[in-house]
């Protein structure tokens, strides 16, 4: 009876070089997994399930740049997560390793057969690789499932394809999450996510007009700018500062009521809160929409229009403690 693999407690990951070889019997699965949303975590599992049936470890392989940001540098990803938020809802799930590779015009130049050969197998010790059901990887993407199990199969290598998740009509991909977020539907993303869509950034000055008609806002710069931005309008959210929660509401466009230059910002008002939080870095979860962004005719419409937003924020959010309660 063959030896059992030593699972690991905590997910590792390990930033590859070329240096970097492997010594482990391994099942894994390659893509860039952004979102890490319901459809990766399907063939996650079935990844885990491969592995304990071949006695094998686990682990996802992913890159640290979106592979078309260095094919194209004026490419702009709009990001659901940063590799941060990535590796830490990858470790959430129960795997062994998460592989980060160097994306790399060297690597866009490996031929399928290369890769699998020379990276998978030879340094990385791949037994078994589980390619979702519409990955392609290789130079220019131009082999298919049948000659990555031929390559694999040359140097002892199984290669074997999961089939698309589908919840009735529903398909779940990073594009159409994108798309959705991009339209403001914030909770039809979050179900296929299974997480709230979240932005990080350090609060600056902006022109403090809030607060002198009741509403002091939080501008808040966003520190990875290829981070996907919302659609504009006004949304209910939820706010992490310093290790604490609060509700609140956030406003995300060029404030044409108050400012004639079209300059996008992202404000946050904290519902119950008055403290000086400049510099800080300040986490947004995104709960619900509520209006998309309008100019109103004076101060005193803004006023009252922001006064509507509050209550039905903090009715959202209440719906929401309820539900979650």
């Amino acid at each position: 009876m063959p030896k059992l693999v030593q699972r690991s407690k905590r997910m590792k990951i390990i930033y590859w070089n070329p240096e970097i070889t492997l010594n482990e019997n391994i099942a894994a699965s390659i893509g860039f997994f952004d979102g890490v949303h319901k459809g990766h975590r399907f063939l996650i599992n079935a990844l885990k399930e491969q592995a304990e049936k071949e006695n094998l470890l686990s682990a996802i392989i992913t890159f640290s740049e979106h592979p078309r940001k260095v094919l194209q540098h004026t490419y702009r990803p709009n990001l659901i997560n940063t590799l941060e938020e990535k590796l830490k809802l990858l470790s959430e799930l129960g795997l062994d390793y998460c592989i980060v590779l160097p994306f790399s015009q060297d690597m866009a130049n490996l031929t399928a057969a290369e890769f699998i050969t020379d990276i998978l197998s030879k340094n990385l010790g791949i037994k078994l690789l589980l390619v979702g059901y519409d990955h392609r990887f290789g130079k220019n993407r131009s082999e298919g499932f049948d000659q990555y199990a031929a390559y694999g199969e040359s140097c002892g290598m199984k290669v074997i394809k999961t089939p698309a998740l589908e919840d009735g009509m529903q398909k779940y991909s990073s594009t159409i999450i994108r798309n959705l977020l991009k339209e403001g539907e914030i909770k039809k993303a979050a179900d296929l996510l299974s997480y709230s869509y979240h932005l990080e950034g350090i609060v600056s000055k902006g022109n403090q007009i809030g607060r002198t008609i009741g509403f002091p806002t939080a501008n808040i710069d966003i520190t990875d700018k290829n981070k996907l931005i919302p659609r504009e309008g006004v949304y209910a959210v939820k706010v992490f500062l310093e290790n604490k929660e609060y509700n609140g509401m956030l406003y995300i466009g060029s404030r044409p009521t108050v400012s004639a230059i079209k300059e996008k910002r992202i404000e946050v008002n904290i519902f119950d809160f008055n403290q000086d939080i400049y510099e800080k870095t300040i986490g947004i979860d995104f709960i619900d929409f509520i209006r998309e962004d309008k100019r109103f005719k004076n101060i005193n419409e803004l006023q009252k229009q922001l006064a509507t937003d509050k209550e039905s924020a903090q009715n959202i959010l209440l719906k929401r403690e309820q539900i979650n309660s």
